[in-house]
């Protein structure tokens, strides 16, 4: 069956069947072939061969893309490597050996770098738990918006549970830090609105308080002074604390109708009291009209008659205050034309009864007659002697 010997650069079979490969070392024998013709022999032995060059592709393959763990494939090529001296194969041994330690070079660096970068990592993931350690201590220290802080440090948590690739120790350890943190920030927020609660229990009362004497205030009439100590409570409410935010809208709706109620009603009287007013002022404007038309040809008739006026005037009541000044000036107008008359009346009545002024008066009739006749006589000089006799008695007498 084998009919002749079959040789290559890499082995060779012999007459009786035995399988040689050539080595740097020499032939060696790796079987016997008895299934064929020798040259199946040979296809068979060097297809093992190409196996076996196949799976070193492969594991430089796996180096070249990082796809595989560098450990793994360098045991797998030391095995390979081991088993080439005992290889029932046919081929270039000697450059599959160099291969292979070219994978295992390869194999060394490549793990060497997957542990850099596993130390990185490790690094890595250290320094971003160290941060949010970080973060979370400045939380606890110094945070003052609680729910906004709150939620962070439950974000926090979810962050942590995403960072890998630290060993048990070391995360346990900044673990601890963290829970510390977070706990602190639970006390001081727990201890702020405990305050919180004490100061709007506080803050409660006072307002309570303040309600109570608005609506106290509520019903008065005294508008003037109740609308100022109504802003000085309103003053105090701004200033106060705030409560609960439930009690806070409840006791402002119980303040706030107790103002509206007290300026409600003071507006209303106002509104009244301004209507009574410019009544008054068309009354009063009536009674300056006939005052001011009041017939002072008869003096004591017209002061008789505005002595009326006046008390009538006078019963009437308050008018706008920006009217006030101009009614009081036209009715001081119309009383002082009624007193000049009376003052003209009694001067005229004063100078008709004076003897000595009716002496004067006399004698300076008798100088007009004087200067008539002088004039008839066309004297000058009589003339001019008689108009200074007139002159001189009409200085005499008064206006």
């Amino acid at each position: 069956m084998l009919g002749m010997s079959s040789h290559s650069e890499w082995g060779r079979i012999d007459d009786d069947g035995t399988v040689f490969v050539k080595t740097t070392d020499g032939e060696r024998e790796i079987g016997s072939w008895q299934a064929g013709d020798v040259e199946a022999g040979m296809q068979f032995y060097v297809r093992r061969y190409q196996d076996l060059a196949t799976e070193v592709d492969l594991l430089e393959k796996r180096l070249q893309s990082g796809s595989g763990d560098p450990a793994h494939t360098r045991t797998h090529a030391q095995e390979m490597k081991e088993q080439l001296s005992t290889a029932a194969v046919i081929g270039d041994l000697a450059t599959l050996d160099a291969r292979l330690d070219a994978v295992l070079a390869a194999a060394d660096e490549r793990a060497g770098e997957v542990q850099a970068a596993r130390e990185q990592a490790r690094a890595d993931a250290i320094a971003a738990k160290e941060a949010l350690v970080v973060e979370a201590e400045q939380i606890a220290e110094s945070a003052t918006s609680w729910k906004a802080s709150g939620d962070r440090l439950r974000a926090i948590v979810d962050e942590w549970k995403t960072i890998k690739g630290i060993d048990r120790r070391t995360d346990d350890a900044l673990w601890k830090r963290f829970a510390a943190a977070r706990d602190a920030f639970g006390r001081r927020r727990g201890q702020h609105f405990a305050q919180l609660d004490a100061e709007r229990g506080t803050a409660k009362e006072a307002k309570e308080a303040l309600v109570a004497r608005a609506e106290e205030l509520s019903g008065s009439t005294d508008w003037r002074e109740t609308a100022a100590a109504m802003r000085d409570l309103m003053q105090q409410w701004k200033a106060s604390p705030r409560a609960a935010r439930d009690v806070e809208d409840a006791l402002w709706t119980r303040f706030r109708a107790a103002q509206d109620a007290f300026f409600a009603r003071r507006s209303e009287t106002f509104a009244e009291r301004d209507a009574e007013q410019v009544d008054n002022q068309r009354k009063k404007e009536a009674v300056i009209e006939r005052a001011a038309a009041l017939d002072v040809s008869d003096p004591k008739a017209a002061q008789a008659a505005l002595r009326d006026l006046q008390a009538e005037f006078d019963a009437i009541g308050h008018v706008p205050r920006e009217a006030m000044r101009r009614i009081d000036d036209r009715m001081r107008a119309a009383e002082q034309r009624v007193r000049d008359a009376v003052d003209a009346g009694w001067r005229k009545a004063s100078v008709e009864s004076n003897p000595f002024l009716a002496e004067l008066r006399a004698r300076l009739a008798e100088a007009e007659q004087k200067l008539e006749r002088a004039r008839k006589a066309g004297d000058e000089a009589r003339i001019k002697r008689a108009e200074d006799d007139v002159a001189a008695r009409k200085a005499l007498l008064p206006d």
